[in-house]
């Protein structure tokens, strides 16, 4: 007999052990982030101290109308109310996984009736046994319970701790994944501000050029009543004056199409957007700090949300790991137990619990476990590729950010000069057209070329304006 139990504890153990072979995780290493560079430019130094990325939105928007705009959007916005709500969702989860760590305990009733037959063991043991001194047991017999039930898997291998902490860096995540939703929709709701400050600008140049255009097609005509023009002149200042009137109700319906897409960030049905055009034109603006790029690490929210779901990958794979090993359960029952209800307050005879324990582990058929584990290690290095390139993008979206702004401050001064020049070209052709010293091609030429050079002036500040916001966005400010 004991020779018999030997084999019993051997044969237990070699199963408990085969049980316990598990894969290892790939090891990966994170080079893009660690030879992330020390400047933006190699030929700059950054200044560690200035950091724009680190400023309050508050602080960087001066216009109040802007602020304005972005307060409401902050409340209203349906795509962050979403994103709210799916942090709700994580935080569930982390309370679910976190539950897991605990027993269960539940309480329950029941009855049952059971008829055994006579010719049975248990019928015929049944037949024979008097419930007390000349009472037989009943036939068919009742059954009458009530108590609690508790079940409790023991975390011997860390295995529910690390699918918690993978919850908990999964919530994270998601409250850096709001935070990158607010950043994203400042952002958008300053640029289509200033895309709608300069489409306000575009129709004041617009309509200033149709008052021209009028003035020169009245010219034209006197100058065709005294011959000293032709028929044709009169017609192209009408095809051009029909084509600027068009132009303006292109303007307008651009006006109308970008104020609603800001009511609709806004999260409100369309309205006029309150706004100052008046000093467009005459905004300098905001001096961008950018630091050095690791500050980039600790201040933009999609690199942060990427780490973290880096993380809750890599604890996923390692509970994945530990379901090759034995779980160890114990589930206990107690309660009262009879087979009529009167008997259940007879004490202690009706008393009935059961503890068990039970350690187990798999042995044959492991190909679910084995996917479970290859498909968490493939998710580990899938976020490993979206945390590097989430770095890279975000280090070469400020490098390209920082050489729009000092070329586009090029762009913009060399367009003044240009808008200028051309000013004075209109006044001087206009002179000549009226002594009948300049044809009337050079005039139009000279006003086509001054609408344009303006058109893209405003532009060209219109791009100044948001690639400093976009830059700031870059380097992780507008969510706090």
């Amino acid at each position: 007999m004991k020779i018999y139990n030997k084999y019993i504890t051997a044969i237990a153990v070699s199963l408990v052990l085969a049980s316990c072979k598990a894969p290892m995780a790939t090891v990966i290493q994170d080079d893009v982030k660690n030879n992330i560079p020390e400047n933006f430019k190699q030929d700059e130094q950054q200044d560690v101290n200035n950091n724009s990325g680190t400023t309050p939105w508050r602080q960087f928007f001066t216009d109040p109308n802007l602020v304005s705009l972005i307060e409401t959007s902050l409340k209203n916005n349906q795509e962050l109310m979403i994103t709210l709500q799916e942090i709700e969702i994580a935080k569930s989860g982390v309370v679910a996984k976190k539950g897991k760590l605990s027993p269960t305990v539940r309480a329950g009733l029941g009855a049952g009736v059971k008829k055994a037959g006579r010719y049975t063991s248990e019928g015929a043991g049944d037949a024979s046994t008097e419930i007390e001194p000349g009472k037989e047991m009943p036939d068919p017999l009742g059954n009458f319970e009530g108590g609690l039930m508790a079940n409790w898997e023991i975390d011997i291998w860390k295995k529910l701790r690390n699918e918690k902490d993978a919850a908990v860096a999964h919530y994270l995540s998601t409250v850096e994944g709001k935070n990158f939703v607010l950043s994203n929709l400042i952002e958008e709701v300053a640029d289509n501000y200033y895309e709608l400050l300069a489409l306000d600008n575009q129709m004041d140049i617009i309509q200033q050029y149709i008052k021209l255009q009028t003035r020169a097609l009245e010219i034209a005509k006197i100058q065709k009543q005294a011959a000293a023009a032709t028929e044709l002149a009169v017609k192209k200042f009408e095809a051009e004056l029909a084509k600027s009137k068009a132009t303006e109700y292109t303007i307008r319906q651009e006006i109308t199409e970008k104020e609603n897409q800001i009511n609709a960030l806004c999260g409100r049905y369309p309205q006029p957007i309150v706004r100052t055009k008046e000093s467009f034109m005459s905004t300098i603006p905001q001096t961008v700090y950018t630091g050095i790029p690791s500050q980039l690490l600790a201040n933009r929210p999609d690199i942060k949300q990427a780490e973290l779901e880096l993380k809750a990958a890599k604890l996923d794979v390692e509970a994945a790991r530990k379901e090759f090993y034995p779980s160890l359960e114990i589930s206990a029952t107690l309660g009262l137990e009879a087979f009529k209800p009167s008997y259940l307050v007879k004490m202690p005879e009706s008393i009935a619990y059961n503890l068990v324990g039970e350690l187990a582990g798999p042995l044959i058929n492991k190909s679910a476990i084995k996917a479970n584990f290859q498909t968490a290690d493939a998710k580990q290095i899938q976020a490993l590729y979206e945390y590097d390139k989430t770095i890279l993008n975000a280090y070469l979206d400020i490098s390209n950010l920082m050489s729009k702004v000092k070329n586009i401050d090029q762009y913009y001064q060399l367009k003044s000069q240009e808008t200028q020049a051309l000013d004075q070209s209109i006044d001087i052709a206009n002179q000549l057209f009226k002594n009948s010293r300049a044809d009337y091609l050079e005039v139009l030429l000279n006003q086509r070329d001054a609408l344009d050079a303006k058109m893209e002036l405003i532009e060209a500040k219109q791009k100044q304006l948001s690639t400093v916001v976009d830059i700031y966005k870059g380097l992780g400010g507008g969510w706090k």
